[in-house]
């Protein structure tokens, strides 16, 4: 599949899940739920409610880490949160980084900006802003922000390379980012690495954890550290949706397995 097609796949799946949150609440994309019929599937993302900033009408339930918990952001950061959704990064960093600092949302969705705008005008936040654009042609200066957060979003990207590469322009001499997202251990079934909707859901787009740090490495961050780990469980339903049981039982004893990371890098000076 193209480049274009996958973005195409992505984007009209949160265009989606922004517009039924408006009626029904939170649907996460990636989550089992997000690659299948059944609704009821626990997402991957981490607990919010307990951080200053959260914001119940934001956290459409797409993450897969909690990246700002280790951003390290200081009060008057410009913070740039790239596939920023409905606006819950964004939110939480504006409360560490304060009335002087500046954040900016990035996403892809016209739906999503919509409803980030949204938010951020309901709670009154003048130092938050949004702004549609695509991740490998970041729309925004070079040498600009102080911190760069994403969260279960660059594993959506196809040239992985060129998003990191545009996360360094972006980024001032010294710098940094604190990034979640899905990687693997192991190889996917090839039926799994090929289903659209389990790109959508964060899935089959995810790559090999070491390729994963060694493109940072090669965007020219510095002192890479995996700062969170853990498993991604999914339901068996949801992996038969793809394979057969004798298939999805070889893919259990392969050892292969799906993580979520929470890795931070620094721009050099």
């Amino acid at each position: 599949m193209k480049p274009h097609d996958l973005k195409k796949i992505v984007k009209d799946k949160y265009s989606l899940i922004a517009k039924q949150s408006d009626k029904t609440g939170a649907a996460s994309c990636c989550s089992p739920s997000c690659c299948s019929t059944e609704a009821d599937y626990s997402t991957f993302s981490d607990n919010y409610e307990n951080l200053s900033g959260y914001a119940p009408d934001a956290d459409l339930g797409l993450g897969c880490g909690l990246p700002t918990e280790f951003a390290q952001i200081k009060e008057g950061d410009t913070v740039v949160d790239l596939g920023s959704g409905a606006g819950n990064d964004c939110f939480v960093a504006r409360a560490i980084a304060g009335e002087q600092g500046r954040i900016i949302g990035i996403d892809m969705t016209d739906a999503m900006i919509e409803k980030a705008r949204q938010n951020a005008q309901k709670l009154g936040y003048t130092n938050v802003e949004f702004t549609l654009g695509d991740i490998e042609e970041i729309p925004l200066a070079d040498n600009l922000a102080d911190v760069v957060v994403s969260n279960c979003v660059l594993n959506l990207v196809p040239d992985k390379a060129k998003a990191f590469s545009e996360i360094y322009r972006i980024l001032k001499p010294g710098g940094h980012l604190s990034v979640s997202d899905v990687v693997l251990w192991g190889e996917l079934p090839e039926k799994l690495q090929h289903a659209a909707e389990m790109y959508a859901g964060c899935v089959s787009g995810a790559i090999q954890i070491a390729e994963y740090l060694q493109i940072i490495e090669k965007a020219g961050l510095e002192d890479i550290k995996v700062q969170k780990e853990k498993v991604i469980e999914i339901p068996d339903s949801v992996y038969l949706e793809y394979l057969n049981n004798q298939e999805l039982a070889e893919f259990k004893q392969s050892g292969a397995g799906i993580y979520s990371i929470t890795v931070y890098a620094i721009k050099p000076i």
